[in-house]
């Protein structure tokens, strides 16, 4: 009888994934917080900022009619602003027909490796990377292949070591992202060019992670919608437009994949949620107020860069996008888990260790988030420093 139980509650293989770690660290951090501590938050990629005006409005304003279902890839008037998007702030053009929304860009992954590849295909990444890659990739039995970066190729994957990868065992895709999750530092258009086109090359398909374009300070990012007809494009409404919780994001897909991504929206979610669609859909009229938010996150990634050498956390990425800093604790610790628990439960302030990015060299790093406002940066600078001086 207990044998039987076993075999029937025994979770797949596919779902023996890691956590995404920083929703630990959350989740710890709500537990202090509910013991009645203060906490500063720099754990979650997410903006303090709410959503734009206009697409609260908008939202609001359908709440009065029925919320149906629309057309798996998306309204068409939604579809068709994103296209106009491309044209607007890349002056690249873009048919509405390759559009597709999407349940966030964690539903654009989804629907583009199913897309794109087939069960033991082997997908390049970046180490440093976002822990979700690797983690949907192998949910669906595909394996993720982490090429190392370093400080001598600005933390990017290079022609190079991608052939260098091709090698060893065939490669069939590779996402790449810029500015990525946890570094923020940048590729130029000239690099990411040279990257793609080595790819494709070498008949490796490409995706480029754009959700964090329109952060970005050092200079500005470029689409790989210009550099490429077949590259595949993620996107979403989370960061820039601050819009985490109403989960919506696009794809722009090369012609060959739209109807494989149609069908597989189709029957895997019917269609994105239509009041998010209806909001995203207005969220471009607000960009003033949004540029206003990307001046806050600049003036916190000034505090950081100034404040946290002070503090004793003298070492960390190029600071070139999004809103994160990548910081080497190497100096105070090998262990950046324990390094974690020991900065919420001791100073207070939540930041997610470097393993959860990079299961190599992770164990030296930490990822803070300063997507909050400068008052809490000045405050966790002030904390760090006191708790690491002792």
């Amino acid at each position: 009888m207990l044998d039987r139980a076993k075999r029937l509650l025994t979770p797949s293989a596919r779902s023996d994934v890691p956590p995404f770690m920083v929703m630990d660290v959350m989740a710890a951090a709500a537990r202090l917080e509910a013991a009645g501590r203060k906490v500063v938050h720099m754990e979650v990629g997410q903006p303090a900022a709410p959503a734009p005006r206009t697409a609260r409005e908008a939202a609001r304003a359908a709440l009065s009619g029925p919320i149906a279902y629309t057309e798996a890839l998306g309204t068409p008037s939604l579809r068709a602003r994103i296209a106009r998007h491309y044209a607007q702030n890349y002056r690249a053009a873009v048919d509405t027909a390759r559009v597709a929304v999407t349940t966030g860009s964690s539903g654009g992954f989804i629907l583009a490796f199913l897309a794109l590849f087939e069960t033991g295909d082997r997908v390049a990444l970046a180490n440093p990377g976002y822990p979700p890659y690797r983690h949907i990739l192998t949910a669906l039995g595909c394996e993720p292949v982490l090429i190392e970066t370093s400080e001598a190729t600005r933390w990017t994957i290079t022609p190079e070591t991608l052939l260098a990868a091709h090698r060893k065992q065939p490669i069939k895709g590779i996402v790449v992202a810029s500015p990525p999750n946890p570094t923020g530092t940048m590729m130029r258009k000239d690099v990411l060019a040279a990257l793609i086109a080595a790819a494709e090359d070498l008949g490796i398909r490409c995706i480029s992670d754009e959700i964090y374009h329109g952060l970005d300070y050092a200079f500005a990012a470029e689409t790989a919608v210009k550099l490429s007809p077949n590259a595949l494009v993620v996107n979403s409404f989370s960061k820039y437009f601050c819009m985490t919780g109403w989960r919506i994001g696009w794809i722009v897909a090369p012609e060959a994949y739209v109807r494989p991504i149609e069908r597989l929206a189709g029957n895997l979610a019917i269609s994105v949620p239509t009041l998010s669609q209806i909001a995203a859909e207005a969220a471009f009229e607000g960009r003033d107020e949004m540029e206003a938010v990307k001046h806050t996150y600049e003036e916190n990634r000034r505090i950081l860069i100034e404040g946290l050498p002070k503090a004793g956390l003298e070492k960390f990425l190029p600071v070139d996008g999004a809103f994160y800093l990548y910081a080497d604790v190497s100096r105070f610790s090998n262990d950046s888990l324990e390094f974690a628990k020991l900065m919420l439960e001791q100073a207070g302030v939540a930041a997610t260790p470097g393993i959860d990015f990079d299961p190599v060299n992770g164990r030296h790093f930490i990822r803070f988030c300063y997507a909050g406002a400068p008052a809490d940066m000045r405050e966790a600078v002030a904390r760090i420093g006191q708790w690491l001086r002792g």
